[in-house]
Formats: structure tokens, C-alpha cells, sequence
């Protein structure tokens, strides 16, 4: 059998099954997107698996991190952390400091 071109990947489908708003991260199994639209409960949508997304991380001294660094997001906190223990969503492409309440991630799955 040969395998068959479906669609260039930087989204794929998605049916929630509840309603998911715009920017949200969902994870499924190690697989990790982020919704660019509000997609209503059971409702054929579409998560991004590429690009760049500015996701929340803690603000607390130590928190700073710099360019070029794997990110994994934590479900409990729903912050972008460097602790490999997470989900894996991809790596920095901009230094954020403590005080930075978000972080620059191009997401890699």
C-alpha cells in the first residue's frame, strides 16, 4: 500500500467535545496544539501543530529562560515550563525574563 498526502500538517482536525475557546492548548497523549479559533462542542475544528505562540509562564525568580531552550506545557498550571517532566511543546526563540509573563515557543511535535 502507498501512503497518501492528506494535508501539509500545520493543523490538523479536531472535534472537542466541549467548547475550546481561541488560544487554547490542548494536548492529546504527546501530541500538543494550540486552537487559533473558537471551536464549539462537537464541531469539526483545527489545532496548530507549527508556528510560534506566545505562551504564559511563571513570573517567580529562576523563572527566566533563554532563546533556543525546550518548553513543555504543564496541564496542572497551564503555564509553559522547562521542566521535561511535562509535555513537550517546542523550543524558546526569545530570552524571557522573570518578569516576562509570557515566553516565545515554536512549537515542535
Amino acid at each position: 500500500m502507498k501512503v497518501v498526502f492528506i494535508q501539509d500538517g500545520d493543523s490538523i482536525d479536531y472535534t472537542p467535545t466541549v467548547d475550546v475557546p481561541a488560544g487554547t492548548v490542548v494536548v492529546q497523549n504527546d501530541l500538543v496544539g494550540v486552537t487559533k479559533r473558537h471551536i464549539p462542542a462537537n464541531t469539526l475544528g483545527s489545532l496548530a501543530v507549527s508556528g510560534v505562540f506566545d505562551f504564559p509562564k511563571a513570573t517567580a525568580t529562576g523563572s527566566a529562560v533563554g532563546a533556543g531552550f525546550n518548553m513543555f506545557w504543564n496541564t496542572t498550571t497551564l503555564i509553559a515550563t522547562t521542566i521535561g517532566t511535562f509535555k513537550l511543546i517546542g523550543k524558546t526563540i526569545k530570552a524571557a525574563t522573570d518578569a516576562d509573563t509570557t515566553v516565545r515557543i515554536r512549537l515542535n511535535q
